[in-house]
């Protein structure tokens, strides 16, 4: 049989309808790279284990997709130190705040998905390239076979925003923009509080930091919305 791109796939001969296994030449043809880098990354566990039939190794999709954004991430400009470690923590369940190299939230709520309640939320638009750029911002990590999203807010709102027609793409652009803000917010606060406060009230005082950072927020989309009426 044949793939939709025109490669051949040839099935395990205990195939009995489930997921598509491939050999190491049809993986590496479907992912646009050679037998040897695949060896590669075998050997740097970049990819969990084939399953073992005999002398021959048997891919599947899962191998595939992991793949795909190895080369999404090698085109951010990640490196292989780097994506091995987040191979490690996707085979190994390392905790999503290990991974992501932060402490866990203190307001927000992190989500837990399957892969397929992701695809779910964004359909269509869970390429290799926007879960690239979902790994690199920090918004996704993995514990387990599970899919860790940091905050259930920002997953509501860019879901949301993707069912109103703006492309995933660009809406985790925009977040990464808004990130570099709100770091700059952040570092002016904190630095405000702490002249005047301790640690403690850091704590006590964050709350005030954030509704006059909405409050700003809203006062400007009012003003840029007033200019176009």
């Amino acid at each position: 049989m044949a793939d939709d791109g025109g490669h051949k796939v040839e099935q395990s001969p205990g195939h009995t309808g489930g997921p598509r296994e491939y050999r190491m030449e049809e993986l590496a043809g479907l992912a646009g790279i050679t037998v040897r880098t695949l060896r590669f990354y075998r050997e740097r566990k970049l990819i969990p284990p084939p399953r073992r039939e005999g002398r021959i190794a048997w891919y599947d999709d899962r191998h595939l997709a992991r793949l795909r954004t190895i080369a999404a991430l090698l085109e951010r400009g990640h490196t292989l130190t780097g994506i091995a470690e987040l191979a490690e923590a996707l085979d190994q369940g390392r905790d999503v705040a290990d991974l992501l190299g932060v402490g866990t939230p203190t307001e927000e709520e992190p989500v837990r998905l399957t892969p397929e309640e992701l695809a779910a939320r964004f359909e269509g638009e869970v390429t290799p390239e926007n879960l690239a750029a979902a790994l690199d911002l920090g918004y996704l990590g993995t514990d387990g076979g599970e899919i860790v999203h940091i905050s259930r807010r920002l997953l509501d709102v860019s879901s949301a925003l993707v069912r109103e027609g703006i492309p995933l793409a660009e809406v985790l652009a925009a977040g990464e923009r808004v990130r570099a803000h709100a770091e700059a917010l952040a570092d002016l606060f904190t630095d405000l509080i702490l002249r005047h406060a301790t640690e403690h009230d850091l704590h006590r005082l964050r709350p005030l930091a954030r509704s006059v950072v909405e409050a700003e927020l809203s006062l400007a989309l009012d003003r840029r919305i007033n200019k176009r009426a």
